[in-house]
C-alpha cells in the first residue's frame, strides 16, 4: 500500500464530539467536529465563556512550539496541542472541517490519535465536488540546527522519513519511513503515544506543563531507563512513529496537502514548523497543483492552479 491520490476535497458527513483533558493544562475540554464547505480548510472555533475566536490551522498562526504546537498567542487567546488532531485529519484525508472547542487545549485522550480516528469514522467522510489542491515540492529545501535537520524533497507521493536519536537506551536511534495513506495511518501511526521521562516531570510541573499527564495518556521512561507503562509498547519503534505523527500534524498546517518527501533527524515541533515556513517562503521550491486527467486509476496529468484563499503562500 502506497500513496493514494485523492482528486476531490473532503469533509465530514455529520457531527462528532469528544471530551477529555488537556495534557498540559489538566483541564477538561469538549471538542465538536462539524462538516464544512469546500475551501474552508481546518477552522478552530474557540468558545470559552465570554471568549469567542476563530483560528485557521495554518503555520502562520503558530505562536509556540516548545512542548506542543500552539495556534494563537501563548499569553492570550490560543489553542494548544493541536498536532495529534491535525495529524489525524492529514492521515485520513480531511480537507474541510470546523472544530468547536470550549477550552485552550485539544484533549490528549490516550496520547495517540485513536480516539480522533474513531470520531472521524463515526461522523463519516464526504467527498465534495471541488478539486483538491496540492503543494508539490519541486526542489529540495533543508534547514539545520546543530546535529538536527529537516528537509523536503521532490517525490511522487506523500512520504515521511523520521529518525530520532535519544541517549536513553529505552529509545535509542529509531526510524519510521513510509508513504502515507489512510490505511497506513490507521495501522502504523495512529496508535503511537506521546512520551516523556519521569526525571523531567517535576521540572515540567513547576513550569505549569504536563499537569494532565499520566500513565493513561503518555509513555513514560523511568529513572532506570525502562518503559514503566503496564503492557509496554504498542509498536517496537513506537517513539519514532509518534514523532512521525507529530510531524504530520505540524505539516498539516501548510494550508493544503503536500506532494513530496519530508525527512528529519532529531527534529521536533519547532524544526517542523521552521522547515514548513522555509518551504512556503520560497516560491521556486513548490507549485500548487490539482489533477486534470486520470488513466487506469492513476494520475496522468496535474496542472498548476491558484492556491486557496486561506493558504499562507498567497498573502
Amino acid at each position: 500500500m502506497g500513496f493514494v491520490l485523492q482528486d476531490y476535497q473532503t469533509t465530514l458527513k455529520s457531527r462528532a464530539t469528544l471530551t477529555g483533558t488537556g495534557v498540559h493544562s489538566g483541564k477538561p475540554v469538549t471538542v465538536n467536529f462539524l462538516p464544512a464547505d469546500a475551501d474552508t480548510g481546518v477552522l478552530f472555533h474557540l468558545s470559552n465563556g465570554s471568549e469567542s475566536r476563530e483560528f485557521r490551522a495554518l503555520v502562520a498562526e503558530v505562536g509556540a512550539t516548545d512542548l506542543c504546537t500552539m495556534l494563537g498567542d501563548p499569553a492570550g487567546e490560543h489553542i494548544a496541542t493541536v498536532e495529534h488532531l491535525m495529524a489525524t485529519l492529514f492521515g485520513l484525508g480531511i480537507d474541510n472541517i470546523v472544530i468547536e472547542i470550549d477550552g485552550h487545549e485539544v484533549p490528549i485522550l490516550d496520547g495517540s490519535a485513536v480516539a480522533f480516528v474513531e470520531a472521524i469514522d463515526q461522523a463519516g467522510i464526504e467527498t465534495l465536488a471541488v478539486k483538491r489542491r496540492y503543494i508539490r515540492v519541486v526542489k529540495p529545501v533543508r534547514i539545520e540546527n546543530g546535529a538536527s535537520w529537516a528537509e523536503f524533497r521532490p517525490y511522487s507521493g506523500t512520504r515521511f522519513e523520521v529518525e530520532i536519536d535519544f541517549e536513553s537506551p529505552a529509545i535509542g536511534r529509531q526510524l519510521f519511513a513510509s508513504d502515507i495513506n489512510p490505511d497506513i495511518f490507521r495501522q502504523d501511526i495512529a496508535r503511537a503515544r506521546t512520551f516523556g521521562f519521569m526525571k523531567d516531570v517535576e521540572r515540567l510541573w513547576a513550569a505549569g506543563y504536563a499537569l494532565g499527564s499520566s500513565l493513561e495518556n503518555s509513555l513514560v521512561i523511568g529513572d532506570d531507563n525502562r518503559v514503566i507503562n503496564m503492557g509496554g509498547l504498542r509498536y517496537p519503534n513506537e517513539f519514532a512513529r509518534h514523532k512521525t505523527m507529530d510531524a504530520m500534524g505540524d505539516l498539516a498546517l501548510a494550508g493544503a496537502r503536500f506532494l513530496g518527501c519530508f525527512r528529519s533527524y532529531r527534529g521536533g515541533h519547532r524544526m517542523n514548523a521552521a522547515a514548513l515556513r522555509r518551504l512556503l517562503s520560497d516560491r521556486s521550491a513548490f507549485e500548487v497543483v490539482e489533477t486534470t486527467r486520470r488513466e487506469r486509476g492513476r494520475t496522468a496529468e496535474m496542472s498548476a492552479v491558484t492556491g486557496p484563499v486561506f493558504a499562507p503562500w498567497v498573502i
